[in-house]
């Protein structure tokens, strides 16, 4: 072959080459706009991690948003809102797994991800005023004066109670409280056929308690531990009188060791009262798993102190979301964010998870919490409980070390092994060791 037919054949087979890659170039192309999240007008996917089942209203939400915004898709990952499922969510954001946004339901672990630098300071956008939207209450969520997420949710923690049983013991639904009257409540109710008058949720459990520390501080001015408040010794005493004395309330001990279904027995008829957050309509709702012939009327949450302008409550705002720092997709969780938080978030109002934003209407928030069950709801005291009482609230913020070592002393006091003032001791020792650790 000659060679100018050698070159001839060379070019041709450039041409050639050059074309296939083209082709090539043009189905990567229609490959990343089905999704695979590269630049070039190409989708973006997002992924949420949060602990409410999919079933509840995430997966509605999601998909709400999914039909509106076909360039940016999300998808919902659940994880349990315990200690080994924030570790996974901790181990995924640690990893660079696939986390663009994530729901924080304490300070503490919203802390701990700050720290680790897997939260974005959302002070970087400047198109929406947290403050103005969310009120007051959100900033008990600021770290350093800055938001680290946005807080969705509003808060309500309240006493549920079985309004069949307290109108036929003669009892009036109370709208301010203590703990003494409370105890007296459950020895009324306990006698109309009742296992228990009251039984506890163990995350509010200790609400009372830290009402008494956010109020009086954790921390004395001469920088000691306060545990020793008088306050804490009457929580103490109060609750093993319900436990021991009054039977009227499940001995700690038989409630850890087999995990008592303490919602289960409220909505079974099993216990009159029930100390519980917003969350309990998510079951209450289920006519099918949890049938009931009984109406429920809400009661705050009883106070230690005597005098009613000292009482401090757990709520606030909660559910708040993060932007993962280390997300390629920022601008776009923004924009699913704000539109979460004002309205978006509306189908998770049925599993108890009220919008906190104004832009949201109160009446439509509580018609979708509701759902076709309202005739079952005292509905003017759910209201009062959510937003007529204007009891100043906190969120509870103390170190999880803390936590877990108080938890571990009044657990012992309440199993019979040590006495209330041995455990205030204990307590108080173990947290002045704490804070000469973490000054």
């Amino acid at each position: 072959m000659g060679t100018k037919k050698r070159l001839a054949v060379r070019i041709m087979a450039s041409v050639l080459l050059l074309g296939m890659l083209g082709g090539c170039g043009g189905n990567n192309q229609a490959g990343n706009e089905s999704g695979s999240g590269n630049a070039g007008g190409d989708k973006v996917k997002l992924t949420m991690w949060g602990a409410v089942p999919p079933e509840n209203g995430p997966q509605e939400v999601v998909d709400n948003w999914n039909k509106e915004h076909p360039d940016v898709q999300v998808e919902y990952v659940r994880f349990v809102n315990d200690d080994d499922g924030n570790l996974k969510l901790d181990t995924a954001l640690s990893t660079g797994q696939n986390v663009d946004l994530f729901v924080n339901y304490t300070l503490t672990n919203l802390d701990k991800r700050v720290k680790g630098g897997t939260a974005l300071d959302l002070g970087e956008f400047s198109d929406y005023n947290i403050d103005e939207k969310m009120g007051t209450d959100a900033a008990s969520w600021k770290i350093d004066d800055k938001y680290y997420g946005m807080p969705t949710k509003k808060n309500a923690q309240f006493i549920a109670v079985n309004k069949e049983a307290l109108d036929q013991a003669g009892l009036a639904l109370p709208k301010a409280w203590t703990w003494d009257e409370a105890r007296e409540y459950a020895v009324k109710l306990k006698a109309e056929g009742f296992k228990y008058g009251l039984v506890q949720h163990t995350t509010p459990f200790v609400d009372s308690l830290d009402s008494v520390m956010v109020k009086n501080g954790y921390v004395k001015p001469d920088g000691s531990s306060n545990m020793d408040d008088p306050l804490v010794t009457k929580w103490l005493e109060t609750l093993n009188g319900m436990m021991k004395e009054d039977l009227t309330t499940p001995p700690l001990g038989e409630q850890l060791t087999s995990k008592m279904p303490v919602e289960n027995m409220f909505l079974s008829g099993e216990a009159a009262m029930i100390n519980i957050g917003e969350w309990l309509l998510r079951s209450s709702n289920n006519m099918t798993e949890f049938p009931r012939e009984f109406k429920i009327a809400f009661a705050p949450i009883p106070r230690l102190t005597e005098n009613e302008a000292d009482f401090i409550k757990s709520g606030g705002l909660g559910d708040l979301i993060s932007i993962n720092a280390k997300s390629k997709h920022k601008d776009a969780a923004w924009e699913f964010l704000k539109w979460y938080a004002d309205g978006g978030m509306i189908p998770m109002a049925a599993g108890g998870r009220l919008p906190s934003s104004n832009a949201v209407d109160q009446q439509t928030a509580i018609e979708h919490l509701l759902g076709d069950h309202a005739d079952t709801y005292d509905k003017e005291s759910l209201e009062f409980m959510l937003y007529g009482d204007k009891t100043p609230t906190f969120v509870r913020g103390i170190a999880q070390e803390v936590v877990d070592m108080r938890a571990q002393e009044y657990e012992k006091y309440f199993l019979g092994n040590q006495t209330a003032a041995e455990t205030v001791q204990n307590m108080v020792k173990r947290h002045n060791g704490w804070l000469k650790q973490n000054p």
